[in-house]
C-alpha cells in the first residue's frame, strides 16, 4: 500500500469501552501496549459526565480508524454514549469494510448477541427513556447483535482469564492486520517475495535458539531493501524488535546500544554511561525474550 493511501487514516485502532468498568484496568493496559508497539490508538478517556449525543470530534475519530476494538463489559450498554459509538462503528465497518474486534471482558458473548442479562436491563431502561424514539434503541440492538456475532475474545475462556496474555495476543493480531509497512518499504521488487520465503524458512520462527543471519553482496543489489522487508514481514512474531540503519562507525557504539535498549524496553531515551553496566542491562533485557534485531551498514 502506498504512503498516500496510508494517510487516509488518522488512527490505527479505535478503542470503544465503558470507562468506569475498564479504564484503569484492562483497557488502560491495552492502550499502553498498543502505543508501546508503535500502534496509534484513539480512546475517548474523559471521565466527566457527557451528553446523549457524541461529539463531532469523536464522530470524526470513528471515521478515521483502520481497526476498532470494542471492550464489552457488564455496564457497557448502560451508557447511551457507548451505544451511539457502537452504532457508528458498525456503520463504518459495513460501509468501508473495516475490521472490528470484540473483547468480552466480563460478559458472555451470548449476552451481547441476544441482549440478555445486564444488556437486557439496560436496553429496557433506554426504551423507557426514548419512548418516542424506539427506532434509536432498535438500531442499538442491531449493532449489539452484529458486534456480538463477530470473531473476538472471551476473557473468561481465554488463558484462564489472564489479561496480560490476552493483551499480547490482541497487539500481535493488530500488528498482523495493519496493511502498511512500518519502515515504509517501497512496493516489492521482482524476486523479493521469493527471497523472503527462503529467509522465513531459515529463520525457523518457532525455534527458541539464537540465530544470526547475514545478507551480503555487491553494492546496489538491494540488501537494505531485503533487510527492511524481513523486518516488516516478521517483527510481529517477536516480543521485542529493533531496526538500526547505517551502522558504520565503531565510535558510535554507545548511542547504538542505547537506541537498541530503547527500542526493546519501549522507553524513548535510555542513558547508561558505564559500558559494563550497559552490557549487563542488554543481557538482562534479552533474557528469555524473543527479539528481532536487524541492522544495516
Amino acid at each position: 500500500m502506498s504512503t498516500s493511501a496510508c494517510n487516509r487514516w488518522t488512527y490505527d485502532v479505535f478503542l470503544s469501552f465503558r470507562g468506569e468498568d475498564t479504564r484503569r484496568r484492562f483497557t488502560g493496559h491495552l492502550y499502553s501496549a498498543l502505543e508501546d508497539a508503535g500502534i496509534k490508538a484513539f480512546r475517548d478517556d474523559k471521565a466527566l459526565p457527557r451528553g446523549e449525543t457524541i461529539s463531532s470530534k469523536l464522530l470524526q475519530a470513528i471515521e478515521e480508524w483502520r481497526i476498532s476494538i470494542i471492550v464489552f463489559s457488564t455496564n457497557y450498554a448502560d451508557s447511551r454514549w457507548c451505544l451511539e459509538e457502537l452504532e457508528k462503528i458498525m456503520e463504518v465497518k459495513e460501509m468501508h469494510g473495516r475490521l472490528v474486534l470484540p473483547v468480552f471482558f466480563d460478559v458472555n458473548p451470548l449476552e451481547v448477541r441476544k441482549h440478555t442479562g445486564s444488556f437486557a436491563r439496560a436496553l429496557a431502561e433506554h426504551e423507557a427513556y426514548f419512548e418516542e424514539e424506539r427506532d434509536r434503541v432498535d438500531r442499538w440492538r442491531t449493532a449489539l447483535t452484529k458486534a456480538g456475532n463477530l470473531s473476538g475474545w472471551d476473557l473468561k475462556d481465554f488463558a484462564n482469564g489472564h489479561e496480560a496474555i490476552l493483551i499480547k495476543v490482541i497487539v500481535n493480531k493488530v500488528l498482523q492486520e495493519l496493511p502498511y509497512a512500518y519502515l515504509d518499504v517501497p512496493p516489492f521488487r521482482v524476486g523479493l517475495e521469493t527471497r523472503l520465503e527462503k529467509i522465513k524458512s531459515l529463520l525457523n520462527l518457532r525455534s527458541d535458539e539464537v540465530l544470526f543471519m547475514g545478507i551480503c553482496g555487491r553494492e546496489g543489489i538491494g540488501k537494505m531493501t531485503i533487510a527492511e522487508a524481513v523486518y516488516d514481514c516478521f517483527f510481529h512474531a517477536f516480543e521485542g524488535r529493533s531496526y538500526l540503519s547505517n551502522v558504520r562507525q565503531p565510535n558510535d557504539l554507545i548511542s547504538l546500544q542505547e537506541q537498541f535498549l530503547s527500542d526493546i524496553v519501549k522507553h524513548r531515551c535510555i542513558k547508561i554511561h558505564n559500558i559494563r553496566m550497559r552490557i549487563s542491562v542488554v543481557k538482562r533485557t534479552l533474557c528469555k525474550k524473543r527479539v528481532l534485531f536487524c541492522w544495516t551498514m
